[in-house]
């Protein structure tokens, strides 16, 4: 009985060893475990950069348009010197293509401005959209309304290889190149974990005469896509055609 007992309690010491471990290292676990970010901090975090480095591009805008006064400036001054036999039509040349690079980078500015405003705006609404359509399953070939997106799953199979059909489309159609945003995946994309390889953001609006014809050839065609009408408020206008299936969380 002695034995027993001791044996007894010997086990239950190793029990209770065994539970303070245990709920020691879930308390451990708790504290170094590190905190997901949701998507709403991630949009937080995404409009407060957008802003930001559109700040620094506002700036470099004024100094670049600057830029263009001055060149222009001294083109006058050049014309007049030329004109009086006192520089040569090289240097005259020179100063024409001074302006012209300054323009080209007040240009190259705007645009970029324009495409932050377009990719932060895009993912806002692919992202809200993830976890709708997540619920919903589409026969091929289906296709979807609601007030803030138009869904086509078309059954055709579908890579960014074969782009270049959609490209030539409205290039025949437009007399322009297909106003592209996003090609594949991009750095946004990546921070959002937003698989977005196999896709393209076109800066189209659904509603207008380019977005219906594109919509048209897509559909014609069996490629899936996803029409956004919406925008995200205050921070930019967000209207796109996604190209491509609805990009997913991974």
């Amino acid at each position: 009985m002695k034995m027993s007992a001791r044996i007894m309690f010997a086990f239950a010491v190793l029990l209770l060893g065994v539970v303070v471990t245990a709920d020691a290292q879930r308390k451990t676990k708790q504290v170094v475990q590190p905190k997901t970010d949701t998507l709403a901090s991630l949009r937080d975090e995404y409009i407060k950069a957008n802003k930001e480095y559109k700040g620094h591009l506002q700036k470099l805008l004024a100094l670049y348009e600057k830029n263009v006064t001055r060149a222009e400036t001294e083109q006058k001054k050049s014309e007049g010197l030329f004109a009086q036999g006192l520089i040569s039509k090289k240097e005259l040349e020179s100063s024409a293509l001074a302006v012209a690079a300054a323009k080209d980078k007040v240009t190259e500015v705007r645009q970029q401005m324009t495409t932050a405003d377009a990719q932060i705006a895009n993912t806002l609404l692919e992202a809200d959209a993830e976890a709708k359509l997540a619920r919903v399953r589409l026969q091929k070939g289906a296709l979807v309304r609601t007030t803030s997106y138009v869904r086509f799953n078309g059954a055709s199979s579908w890579s960014l290889s074969d782009s270049w059909k959609i490209q030539r489309f409205f290039l025949d159609a437009f007399k322009k190149p297909l106003p592209v945003a996003v090609f594949g995946q991009g750095t946004i994309h990546d921070r959002w974990r937003l698989d977005h390889r196999n896709s393209i953001d076109v800066s189209v609006h659904p509603e207008g005469i380019e977005g219906q014809a594109l919509m048209s050839f897509l559909r014609s065609n069996g490629i899936p896509f996803l029409a956004f009408r919406g925008a995200i408020p205050g921070t930019a206008s967000g209207p796109h055609i996604h190209i491509g299936r609805p990009s997913h969380r991974y």
